[in-house]
């Protein structure tokens, strides 16, 4: 049987980025994991994930959350970093 963790080493993505995922598309972060998967390794996707992190800091700003927005910065730089080629859109 997989672990959520195995799941999360399929993804070529990390659990603060899969978290982004879920936490801006509403879903369970297993589904999120999916998703993200998916569009990590479409060209079109990865442009798409870079779109949901930023909305996702720009809600957190917007709350005035400074930690979140902190933090999910520090996912973009990331993810930005591990997908360089693909994230430029």
């Amino acid at each position: 049987m997989l672990t959520y963790e195995d799941c999360v080493g399929l993804t070529d993505l990390t659990e603060e980025e899969i978290e982004a995922i879920a936490q801006h598309e509403h879903l369970p972060e297993i589904i999120a994991a999916e998703l993200g998967c998916y569009l990590v390794h479409d060209p079109e996707g990865v442009p798409l994930i870079k779109r949901i992190i930023l909305d996702d800091i720009e809600e957190a700003q917007k709350r005035g959350d400074q930690q979140q927005t902190l933090r999910l910065k520090l996912v973009l730089k990331h993810f930005v970093d591990n997908h360089p080629n693909k994230a430029a859109s």
